[in-house]
């Protein structure tokens, strides 16, 4: 939270200016949102923007919460009945071509090779030499590469149905970035199912839509919205496009994964025919869904405060961090050999289903400086461990995601770390959840919606808005009249309470949906 410090006066009236409490990073959420985003990846070390434009370096401990996630929902999937594959970077541009909407929805995004390798110009600088016959695409998604190769296994419904993901990097030649958020490459993972049938197909998108729910949910104690996309925000080439809308503490949208039901468009464009049990030549039904690393930064936003980063326990590269306090050197044997048998006790333990995770903080470092790197890193649980700790055979325990410090005795703080840990998760949703309900306003009136979404003073950067839910007649005119008048985007209707309980607000006419919308990532 921030704290507010005024400076204390004398008696006589003489100001002195107190030491102010000070935030860890600086500006804080309310003074400069976006900054202070990006102050707290920083201070994490999660990412940092690299030499080439628009792309990130993922540093170990982002890259840790990456694997973290990957595990988690590789999981899930192949719990679901899916297999992993992997297809090519490179995808033909005649590829692209095949599906009308789809090339026309990526078509300003895309990275295109025209040559295949560099030689030595006049001046002695690498130039591009020997152009390709076709330009390669490089991948902005897999549709229509992975569609070309289900024709090819694709020839009778025995085939059928196909349950394939990869994990894999995509190129979107994005012109503003934002690390995590929106950047030039980015890593994810992305779904693609054939089907017999169109009941098959609807029911996977829908049943995908739920892992992702589950994930964001249990996981990343991010609550969720999950809703269909209007025909101006699904994606390019889909019937329908299904979401996950999550908050943020700026009261912003992420659309933190999709699921997409393509019908028998890609099918269609790729060919992808099978024999059917009644001997009928038929279009397959195919899926595709995803989410990215852009699931970090959504868990970046929905968590941390103004001294940094704020994990999840289910997710947190590490959960405890034990920092010896040495007063003088000839402490150090017996303090370290305590937090050495700690941390085989904790490291005993299990939380989530795998056993927990400990490190001890040995560095020749300053106390107070140790203790704000971890504060920053976000990690769950820091212990802080004395000679006084070792004589009353005790452990002083602080906990991130509330700041409550408590000395328990060693047997019961190791006993009870699976529970405290879990706390900590429930505690995570329960307070991104609040923050998102009392952030969500139901609107009646056109005047009043354009009010919500208005800052008060334009000049100063602010936290306003938040959900809003309205009554919509479907317009896609509507929809751009809001984009241009106040960035506010419809970002879903939702599969519970979409229904419309009056008039559009916007235009009087009868309401086809009650949707949310917002401002957004």
């Amino acid at each position: 939270m921030h704290i507010v410090c005024m400076p204390a006066q004398t008696k006589n009236k003489k100001i002195s200016m107190a030491k102010e409490k000070r935030t860890a990073i600086e500006p804080t959420r309310q003074e400069d949102y976006p900054e202070w985003y990006q102050q707290v990846i920083r201070a994490a070390d999660l990412a940092e923007n690299s030499p080439v434009r628009g792309c990130m370096v993922i540093k170990p401990w982002g890259y840790s919460l990456w694997e973290n996630m990957q595990r988690a929902l590789d999981a899930m999937f192949k719990d679901t009945g899916h297999t992993n594959a992997y297809f090519p970077l490179f995808i033909p541009v005649s590829y692209l071509e095949k599906e009308a909407e789809h090339v026309e929805g990526f078509a300003k995004e895309c990275a295109v090779v025209t040559h295949s390798r560099l030689e030595a110009g006049p001046d002695g600088k690498l130039v591009p030499a020997s152009p390709l016959e076709e330009p390669l695409i490089v991948r902005p998604t897999s549709e229509t590469i992975i569609g070309e190769m289900y024709s090819r296994w694709v020839q009778s419904y025995r085939d059928l149905p196909i349950l394939v993901n990869q994990w894999a990097n995509v190129v979107r030649w994005e012109m503003r970035t934002r690390l995590f958020l929106r950047t030039a490459e980015f890593l994810w993972q992305e779904g693609h199912t054939a089907h017999a049938t169109k009941e098959e197909a609807e029911t996977e998108t829908l049943k995908m839509l739920r892992v992702y729910e589950t994930f964001a949910q249990d996981f990343m104690a991010m609550p969720v919205i999950c809703g269909r996309k209007t025909e101006g925000e699904k994606f390019p080439g889909a019937v329908d496009t299904y979401c996950i809308e999550a908050m943020m503490q700026d009261r912003k949208a992420l659309q933190a994964g999709t699921s997409h039901f393509l019908g028998q468009n890609f099918a269609k464009a790729s060919n992808i025919k099978f024999l059917s049990e009644s001997g009928e030549q038929e279009y397959a039904w195919t899926t595709s869904w995803g989410v990215s690393t852009r699931l970090i930064g959504g868990m970046v936003m929905t968590h941390s405060d103004d001294d940094g980063l704020v994990l999840p326990p289910k997710l947190a590269p590490l959960h405890v961090v034990i920092l010896p306090v040495l007063h003088n050197d000839s402490e150090k044997a017996n303090v370290l050999a305590y937090c050495n048998s700690l941390k085989d006790e904790i490291s005993s333990q299990y939380f989530n289903g795998d056993k927990i995770k400990v490190s001890i903080d040995s560095r020749d470092i300053r106390g107070g400086e140790k203790v704000w790197s971890w504060i920053k890193k976000g990690v769950p649980l820091r212990l802080e461990i004395g000679p006084r700790d070792i004589a009353n055979s005790a452990v002083f325990a602080a906990r991130r995601d509330t700041g409550e410090k408590k000395a328990y005795s060693r047997a019961e703080f190791v006993a009870s770390l699976p529970e405290i840990l879990g706390k900590i998760q429930n505690n995570l949703f329960a307070r991104a959840k609040k923050y998102r309900d009392d952030n969500t306003s139901e609107i009646k009136g056109r005047k009043e919606f354009y009010s919500y979404f208005t800052p008060q003073n334009p000049k100063k950067p602010e936290i306003h808005g938040g959900f809003a839910c309205a009554n919509y007649d479907g317009s896609e005119d509507v929809e751009d009249m809001l984009r241009k008048d106040l960035k506010v985007t419809v970002r879903c209707i939702p599969l519970l309470g979409g229904e419309p309980d009056g008039n559009c607000i916007f235009t009087g006419k009868p309401a086809k949906y009650k949707a949310v919308f917002a401002k957004s990532y």
